[in-house]
């Protein structure tokens, strides 16, 4: 039976309410050996049915047959010293969390903390255990960008790493780590290096991902600002801006939350993480620094572009003013003179002459086109 396929035995290790905990991990048949990518998407948590995506168990970097259970794996991993096993769920359960907690000795904050999500990115060392969570961000492919569209979708990747163990927990229906557990697997010597080399592989990824992500908003916020400022740039939808505003601030409270927990990783001696490991932590720094300048220079770019949308359309509205207060004061002309000569009075100017309505209408019309070509000369019509 594959290891994975015996994960129900794990519950041994505790009293009786820890079987029922992990009762529901009997759903769990067999891990097939290695075969194509596995995409776990939403709704589908996982091939095997239930919360388990893959447990594997490496010792000098080459991943081993699964012919034991996970407890037998780990026992001869720990009597050999040699190798360690990598364990993934996808949003697992407490029920389903118990046992592996106890049998991997996981602090209790920091399984709650898997099991429902929604952390900030961090780190924290539970005794010589490393636990780490990570904000994983997926460009949302849209025809056309309107006002409720989604462009960034968030999900978490938290990550515990001890000597010989790394268990990923996986919420959201993107970050999928099958793809690169097979170029881990492609690279031995990568894999040898323990634990801390998968948790800078997932580290490196997740941060990757936030490059792919500013460089697809980069070309949303391009379109805005040409539709901004084309000639008819006024009529533009600012709902569209308000939105891409939106979403960016959900792109920034994944990314930038994530550079202190980094420089721990590179900087901060710890058991789990060699020194040389730590040099690589740094690389990963550095680019999550140039998605952080990104967004920040995107922010500013949205703040602008609404500024100047928002100057145009006033810039319109004075000009729809303008031309409406020109026409006003021609119309105000024979107004004026409509209503003097329409009052009935016995005696008024030319009102008996013959030549009294020609004069008037010619006054009247020189005068409105006099108006009309000064405002048509300043610009008013």
């Amino acid at each position: 039976m594959s290891m994975a396929g015996n994960l129900r035995k794990v519950g041994s290790l505790g009293k009786v309410t820890g079987l029922r905990k992990v009762g529901r991990l009997r759903k769990v048949a067999r891990l097939g050996r290695r075969g194509s990518r596995v995409d776990l998407s939403h709704p589908a948590r996982s091939p095997l049915g239930s919360s388990v995506v893959n447990c594997v168990s490496y010792r000098r970097g080459v991943r081993q047959p699964s012919e034991h259970s996970l407890v037998e794996s780990v026992e001869r991993i720990r009597k050999s010293d040699d190798g360690f096993v990598w364990l993934g769920l996808h949003e697992p359960t407490t029920a389903e969390f118990a046992g592996i907690a106890e049998l991997f000795d996981l602090h209790p904050l920091a399984v709650e903390d898997a099991v429902h999500a929604h952390q900030r990115p961090k780190v924290e060392r539970y005794d010589h255990t490393l636990f780490a969570v990570f904000k994983t961000v997926c460009y949302v492919e849209h025809t056309e960008l309107t006002a409720t569209s989604e462009v960034v979708d968030t999900g978490e990747i938290m990550v515990f790493v001890g000597r010989d163990f790394v268990i990923t927990v996986r919420h959201g229906r993107h970050g999928s780590l099958g793809p690169l557990r097979e170029e881990l697997e492609a690279a031995p010597e990568q894999l040898a290096q323990g634990p801390a080399a998968v948790l800078h592989a997932i580290a490196d990824q997740v941060v990757d991902d936030y490059l792919a992500a500013t460089d697809a908003v980069q070309s949303d916020i391009d379109q805005v600002e040409t539709e901004v400022f084309a000639p008819d740039g006024e009529r533009a939808d600012p709902g569209r801006i308000y939105q891409l505003k939106r979403e960016l601030l959900e792109l920034k409270r994944a990314v930038v939350p994530l550079g202190r927990p980094l420089q721990v990783l590179a900087t901060t001696p710890m058991r789990v993480i060699a020194p040389e490991i730590q040099a690589y932590f740094r690389d990963v720094d550095d680019h999550l620094k140039r998605a952080t300048e990104q967004i920040a220079a995107f922010d500013e770019l949205l703040n602008s572009i609404l500024q100047a949308h928002l100057a145009q359309v006033t810039v319109a509205q004075n000009e729809d003013m303008r031309k409406i207060t020109a026409w006003a004061a021609v119309v105000a002309v024979p107004t004026m003179g409509c209503g003097l000569y329409g009052m009935n009075f016995d005696y008024m100017p030319e009102l008996h002459w013959q030549f009294g309505y020609p004069l008037v209408m010619s006054v009247i019309v020189g005068t409105c086109v006099a108006l009309y070509r000064g405002f048509r000369r300043n610009g008013w019509l």
